[in-house]
């Protein structure tokens, strides 16, 4: 049964080679029939469909945005996660105290984006299963610890950093092993503390780099920003921090992570802050660039461009495995699988 699966069953049937190709699918599935599937996905396990269309958003933009390791990648977690009760799909978040500037949240185990949106929209970070070693150890203390910023420039423009404080997230790791290839070198270690290329020893020993990679590389830095976003998420929310959250491919009890959600409004400060802003971004964009067919870019740059490259083409372009997992997992829900239309 699929509710008896644990992570790590479920990674080693997403992740078999004998299962699946990296070769990327030919068909695009449109925008609007990715999140129709997620949607009946974890309405079909109970969750309420506000909270399954709240999960849906976020997952499909992270594909969107070119982000496969987040988005279409999780849906099979969080299904798992509903059917084992390790978390609560239909939970609703309440404030436990809060003042005029500042609240805790108890987001009662539920989905992360239902908690996220409930919170706020701004600069957040979250702690995450121990899977980052510090600087000079051999195993797992810190999580991938992300943060995000997000600030509005002219013209519908926005500044838009999200990232791990790990060299990168696990979900990389996880591509990496749908592709069957090799992990660059300091991106993890290996139990002894030396750098592996091995990303199913990444996945199983959990021993992720800090951003920067080895000491030699400053990776230090990274480790000290994860340790901020820790000190911001679980020290002090009061839920699990740094090794006393469950691992990642453990599922036998709920993550209690914290998160912090900070809003600024650019108002209460120095006007023409939009301004400044898309001039700071207009003039890296035009800096000359080392190679003329790689051009300067800052945070969101990226994502803007595939998202133009989803939206000429009609739909997102999965690798075939994720396309084969995606219609397994449909045909054990008994739900439509995804249905692709021909790229335009």
């Amino acid at each position: 049964m699929l509710g008896q699966l644990s992570r790590r069953q479920i990674l080693s049937l997403v992740h078999g080679k004998r299962l699946f190709s990296s070769k990327p699918n030919n068909d695009v599935i449109p925008v609007e029939e990715a999140r129709r599937f997620i949607i009946d996905s974890m309405v079909k396990v109970g969750v309420q469909e506000n909270h399954s269309t709240a999960l849906a958003d976020v997952l499909v933009a992270a594909d969107y945005r070119g982000h496969f390791s987040h988005g279409m990648n999780r849906l099979e977690m969080y299904v798992n996660d509903i059917l084992n009760k390790i978390c609560d799909g239909n939970a609703l978040p309440s404030i436990v105290k809060e003042n005029v500037c500042t609240a805790l949240v108890d987001g009662k185990n539920g989905l992360g984006p239902v908690v996220g949106n409930f919170s706020m929209k701004g600069l957040s970070f979250t702690n995450t299963s121990p899977l980052q070693t510090p600087t000079r150890a051999k195993a797992a203390a810190l999580g991938t610890n992300p943060l995000t910023v997000a600030a509005p420039a002219k013209n519908g423009e926005t500044f838009f950093l999200d990232m791990a404080t790990t060299a990168v997230a696990l979900g990389k790791i996880e591509i990496q092993n749908r592709k069957n290839e090799p992990l660059p070198e300091g991106w993890a270690i290996d139990k002894s503390g030396k750098v592996t290329t091995d990303g199913r020893v990444a996945m199983q020993e959990g021993c992720l780099l800090p951003l920067g990679g080895t000491e030699i590389n400053s990776g230090y830095k990274g480790y000290g920003l994860a340790f901020m976003v820790e000190l911001f998420c679980g020290i002090l929310s009061g839920s699990d921090y740094g090794p006393k959250i469950r691992r990642w491919l453990e599922a036998d009890r709920p993550a209690n992570l914290g998160q912090c959600f900070i809003a600024v409004d650019p108002n209460c400060f120095a006007p023409g802050f939009s301004d400044r802003l898309q001039d700071m971004m207009d003039f890296c964009r035009n800096m000359e660039p080392t190679e003329s067919s790689k051009p300067v870019l800052v945070a969101g740059d990226p994502e803007k461009m595939h998202m133009d490259k989803v939206n000429r083409q009609g739909g997102i372009t999965y690798l075939q495995n994720q396309i084969d997992a995606s219609a397994a997992l449909a045909e054990k829900l008994g739900v439509d699988a995804m249905k692709s239309v021909i790229r335009s």
